[in-house]
């Protein structure tokens, strides 16, 4: 889900910029040696919202190039170009997506030796390194126009972001600029807390008492587990004795006197049951009842939390808890992370990973996001091009051939090293994952993205097309087939697809999506999980998809209740709604399922569905504040996925180099963990441009409405996320913050009106949760699995009068500095107090496991 171009550029996309052949794979020395560096010239230009920037060639061939012999591929965030100010050399353009071209201008040389500059300029201002053009490759033409060699540019810079023009996103940008100096200031609103007063669990129980006693974990104590919960009793086993080494026995007959003790029975924690537990640490042992065996699961993650950090560090046999009793339940049922592995691919031992993560901080849905425009990610029996062309990506020679592009920076090559466009999980793994999830007692959703985001798929099926009619069979070919080929329409997607939707008036549309829920029910059986939902997707169609389509124009006259092509969205997914229903499916999808549009153009909840097992997904709390409110008021089961608070894919700060989009705003921890989810607007005050919301007028949750909302869901779209270690940075801490928010109890300030009044309690729980990250949680997580790659804040930082002054966002960091122009160590110094100092500065915030942040610069001149 994102806000992208802007449907009124459709003029600006390039039909046929080079022809239909496909591309040699030879390298050519000439592309070989060009170089490139990439400059971000301001984002305050004449254009509204627009920005400037630059492209240096240098050419250390022995080959002049000339305005026909070469082009220059690469990856950008989606922005529409437009033409710049003076005449260029060379022309930026936009080709599909994210992929875009220079090609050069008539007169266009470049000898050997030389360089040159060529500036271009578009809209949507740019501000962060991973904005910048990625995946850059030259093709060499021969003198007929024909593919020569394709190759890489090794030698590649990003000039950094250093000035204000470059940090803010225009004139419009009312968000401060990051400086450390900004970042002191707003770290002063947290202060240090000694251990006793840090939360004891994340997410909080509902009760929670703590005794003065404690229980030392022996060897001979057993672990009882009452039938059918023999995996919880392994699980705990396994993990006691990667912490202590003692490999605690399994009894499943007779308890014994003293033990842990995993047992269910009648279970209610302020009226919900479901997944309810009790824990109860004394000196008979640890007693775990869960209302069900995912009670039981949560008691003994809760446990796990309780062993002391220091554990975790430096695994010990000998390891005592305190005494304690607990009672707790979930604040809602659903609780979910979204996870996009089409844009940039995941490999299976990651995904297993974070099912471990999720499953330690209660988490207990995975909306497995496998099918996008950029990439097919599941094997599907009978339909193997899904994987073998929907799969990879690589250089074609254009938009049209049955054949994915480079996206994001993949390059032109499919599975290259070190990138992430490329790869795909077999049955085989699928199935894995689904055992792995349930063992942790998370729901694997799978979703398949129609009718839009759908062109892995169309490129799949055209070239099973292409290949089946070249065999003669043309009934085989057209089963499947996913586009009219005859539709003319002209529309721009939001991230830039002029042909990612798919045909809604022709029976292999259905035909295709019936076959993958098909297949995919078959590997949840194998795995010995129930399938009972499907997400369908079904978000952000372009305007203008369907308008000169033969086949829609047909399905319009023969069903005139239908009226303009805008509705035939609904229309498809009313008809897929039926074909689910028929497999017994509650259909999950995002907001856009439950809408429909007025005549004027806005979206408005479509009463049709209330009451059909349809459940949306409502991220728009920015651009349409109320819509959430206004669909729960309507009798939707709602899932909130709030952009402002649980975008994992957005960055933390605006500090160029904090990787991440932000076409929303920025997100951080304690965006997720500030959540109010039945009265939104008291923990939502900003436009993505940092201006102040106005909600006068709009539609409040009714009391009534509350019990429509199923739950919340964090999203981690990957277009900026290249590998495990980026996953894990994008979603810690920022995954604690949402499990807080979607399993504790009500937070008292979320029922506060008075807004001074609730932003005070709200800046006293933060600073609690604060604490509890940087001394206790965080550091846990260095060793996890093998450590997580978790994100730490650089300090806050200033140079007053002479005096050195710092601190951090997460009390309970260390600070450390360097004034000799060297990164900080663990070693450097530490600072403690104020402390005189002149020159530059450079410091670094360092955790209890040894793990540091990204350095923060500051010099005695910036006062």
């Amino acid at each position: 889900m994102r806000i992208g171009f802007y449907a009124a550029l459709v003029f600006l996309v390039v039909a046929g910029i080079i022809g239909c052949r496909q591309s040699p794979t030879a390298d050519g020395g000439a592309g070989r040696q060009l170089v490139v560096s990439w400059e971000l010239v301001s984002n305050f230009t004449n254009v509204k919202d627009g920005f400037e920037a630059r492209f240096t060639l240098t050419n250390n061939s022995d080959q002049t190039l000339t305005d026909a012999n070469w082009a220059l591929f690469f990856n950008m965030a989606p922005r529409p170009i437009i033409t710049p100010k003076t005449p260029q050399l060379a022309t930026v353009r936009h080709i599909n997506g994210d992929w875009y071209t220079l090609v050069p201008n008539k007169g266009f040389s470049l000898k050997p030796g030389a360089s040159t500059e060529i500036s271009y300029e578009g809209t949507e201002a740019v501000t962060k390194l991973t904005d910048a053009p990625l995946g850059l490759y030259v093709v060499l033409y021969d003198k007929s126009g024909k593919e020569e060699s394709v190759a890489e540019i090794a030698n590649y810079t990003i000039r950094p972001f250093t000035r204000k023009e470059q940090a803010l996103r225009g004139v419009n940008d009312l968000e401060p600029r990051y400086t450390p100096e900004n970042t002191y200031q707003n770290n002063l609103s947290v202060s240090l807390l000694p251990t006793n007063q840090l939360q004891k669990i994340i997410p909080s129980p509902v009760k929670l008492a703590i005794g003065t006693e404690t229980l030392a974990l022996a060897a001979s104590m057993p672990i009882y587990a009452e039938k059918g919960l023999e995996g919880e009793a392994n699980f705990l086993k396994q993990k006691l004795k990667a912490l202590t080494g003692k490999d605690l026995s399994i009894t499943t007959g007779t308890p014994p006197a003293t033990g842990i003790f995993l047992k269910t029975g009648s279970v209610s924690v302020n009226g919900t049951v479901n997944e309810a537990y009790r824990l109860g640490i004394d000196g008979n042992g640890i007693s775990i009842t869960g209302s069900d065996a995912a009670g039981v699961f949560y008691g003994i993650q809760s446990l796990l939390a309780l062993l002391p950090t220091e554990a975790y560090l430096t695994p010990t046999a000998d390891m005592a808890v305190r005494y304690t009793q607990i009672e707790d339940a979930p604040r809602f049922a659903f609780r979910g992370l979204h996870l996009d592995v089409s844009r940039n691919f995941q490999t299976k031992e990651t995904i297993l990973r974070i099912l471990d993560l999720l499953a330690f901080y209660k988490v207990n849905q995975f909306l497995f996001y496998t099918t996008e425009d950029e990439g097919w990610r599941l094997e599907i029996d009978g339909l193997p091009e899904l994987t073998n062309v929907g799969a990879q990506r690589q250089h074609t020679s254009g938009k049209e051939t049955p054949v994915l592009h480079p996206a994001y920076g993949s390059g032109p090559k499919a599975y290259a090293d070190g990138k992430y466009g490329s790869g795909y999980y077999t049955k085989a793994d699928f199935v894995e994952i689904l055992k792995y999830a349930k063992e942790r007692h998370i729901k694997v959703i799978p979703e398949l993205n129609f009718p839009g985001h759908a062109r892995a798929a169309i490129k799949a099926m055209e070239a099973r097309y292409q290949r089946l009619m070249k065999e003669g069979k043309e009934r085989e070919a057209n089963e499947y087939r996913l586009i009219d080929p005859d539709d003319k329409s002209v529309y721009l997607s939001a991230q830039g697809y002029t042909d990612n939707v798919v045909s809604v008036g022709q029976e292999s549309t259905y035909h295709f999506y019936e076959k993958v829920v098909d297949e995919i029910a078959k590997l949840y059986k194998e795995a010995g999980v129930p399938m009972d939902v499907m997400h369908a997707g079904g978000d952000e169609v372009p305007e203008g998809a369907w308008t000169k389509s033969p086949i829609a124009a047909k399905l319009l006259r023969e069903n005139p209740t239908i009226g303009d092509p805008k509705n035939l969205q609904a229309y498809f997914f009313q008809n897929l709604l039926k074909r689910l229903k028929k497999r017994n499916l509650e259909v999950h999808g995002w907001e856009e399922v439950a809408l429909t549009k007025s005549a004027a153009g806005a979206y408005v909840p479509n009463p049709a569905f209330v009451g059909q097992k349809v459940v949306p997904y409502i991220w728009n709390n920015l651009f349409d504040p109320d819509l959430g409110n206004r669909l729960a008021n309507a009798g939707y089961p709602v899932v909130l996925c709030n952009v402002s608070n649980f975008y994992f894919d957005l960055a933390y700060t605006n500090d160029p180099r904090e990787p991440g989009l932000y076409w929303a705003g920025y997100v951080d921890t304690r965006n997720s963990w500030a959540f109010a989810p039945f009265d939104m607007f008291k923990t939502t005050y900003k436009t993505a441009m940092g201006k102040p919301l106005d909600f006068t007028g709009l539609e409040r949750m009714k009391p009534e409405a509350r019990k429509n909302i199923r739950g919340l869901e964090a999203q981690l779209w990957s277009e900026t996320v290249k590998g495990r270690d980026m996953a894990e940075y994008y979603m810690l801490p920022k995954l604690m913050g949402f499990a807080e928010s979607a399993w504790a109890p009500e937070r008292p300030w979320e029922t506060i009106e008075n807004r001074q009044a609730r932003e005070k309690a709200i800046s006293e729980g933060w600073n609690v949760f604060a604490n509890t990250l940087a001394q206790k949680d965080l550091p846990r997580l260095a060793r996890i699995n093998g450590g997580y790659a978790y994100r730490l804040p650089p300090p806050g930082a200033l140079i007053d009068k002479g005096t050195l002054k710092a601190n951090v966002e997460l009390p309970g960091l260390l600070i450390r500095y360097t004034t000799d122009g060297t990164e900080p160590t663990s070693q450097s110094t530490l600072y403690k107090n104020p402390v005189p100092i002149t020159g530059t500065v450079k410091l670094k915030s360092f955790d209890s496991a040894g793990r540091s942040s990204r350095s923060a610069v500051v010099t005695s001149t910036n006062l």
